[in-house]
C-alpha cells in the first residue's frame, strides 16, 4: 500500500496556501497582477480560436465533470469496490466549498470590456446570485479533481501497461490547456486560477488518501 503520510502533509502545505492566497486576493495585493495578465491575453485574443476554448472550457464545465464523476461511481460500485466509490464525495465538497467562497468573498470577474464569451453551462444561471464573484475558478477546481481522480484509478486498475502509462500525463495536458483556456477567455483573474488549482488539489489529494487508505486484512 503507498504510503499516505506525505499526501497528509501535503493536503496541509496547500491549505494554507490557499489560505494565505485567500488573504492576498483580500488584502488586494494580486489586484495589479491580474490587471497585467489580463490585459496580456486580452491582446493575444484571436477571433478564430474562440470557438475551440469554448470547446475546452466545456471540458471543466459543471455538466460534464458532473456526469464523469457519477460514472466514476457507478464504475467503482459494479466492480466491487463499494466504499471507494464514496471518494466522489471530495467532488461534490469542493463545489460547495466554491460556492461558499463565491457567496462570501467579494471578488468581481474581469470587466466585461475584455472578457469572451465562455463554453455554455448551467452554472451561469449562478451567476448573478453570486455577485460576479470569480474567485476559485470552478472549472479549473473541478478539471483538477476530476481527470486527476480519473488519471489515478486508471493507473490503479487499467490491465493496460499503455493506458496506465498515458493516465497522467493526459490529465496533465487538460488540467494545462484548462489553464490558459481560463485566461485566454478572460472569464478569470490569474489568482482566481490559482486558487482553482490550490482548492482542487486538496480535494484531489483528500481522493487519494481515501482510495490508498489502510485495509483491514479480511478486505
Amino acid at each position: 500500500m503507498p504510503a499516505i503520510t506525505p499526501r497528509l502533509f501535503a493536503i496541509v502545505i496547500v491549505s494554507v496556501a490557499f489560505i494565505a492566497l485567500t488573504i492576498a486576493i483580500t488584502a488586494g495585493a494580486f489586484a495589479s497582477l491580474d490587471q497585467q495578465v489580463a490585459q496580456a491575453m486580452h491582446n493575444i485574443w484571436e477571433p478564430s480560436l474562440h470557438g475551440l476554448f469554448q470547446a475546452i472550457a466545456e471540458l471543466g464545465g459543471l455538466e460534464l465533470t458532473t456526469v464523469l464523476m457519477l460514472g466514476l461511481l457507478i464504475f467503482l460500485w459494479q466492480q466491487g469496490f463499494g466504499s471507494d466509490a464514496l471518494v466522489v464525495l471530495v467532488f461534490f465538497a469542493a463545489e460547495g466549498f466554491e460556492l461558499f467562497y463565491k457567496y462570501n468573498l467579494p471578488h468581481p470577474g474581469p470587466p466585461r470590456s475584455i472578457e469572451q464569451a465562455d463554453g455554455p453551462s448551467l452554472s451561469d444561471l449562478l451567476t448573478g446570485r453570486l455577485g460576479g464573484n470569480s474567485f476559485p475558478s470552478g472549472h479549473m477546481m473541478r478539471t483538477v479533481i476530476v481527470y486527476g481522480l480519473l488519471a489515478f484509478v486508471v493507473r490503479r486498475l487499467s490491465p493496460s501497461p499503455i493506458v496506465r502509462s498515458l493516465a497522467g500525463p493526459v490529465a496533465i495536458v487538460i488540467i494545462v490547456l484548462m489553464v490558459f483556456d481560463r485566461l485566454y477567455l478572460d472569464v478569470h483573474w490569474e489568482s482566481d486560477v490559482i486558487g482553482g488549482l490550490l482548492l482542487g488539489a486538496i480535494a484531489l489529494l483528500a481522493g487519494t488518501v481515501w482510495l490508498d487508505r489502510p485495509r483491514k486484512a479480511d478486505n
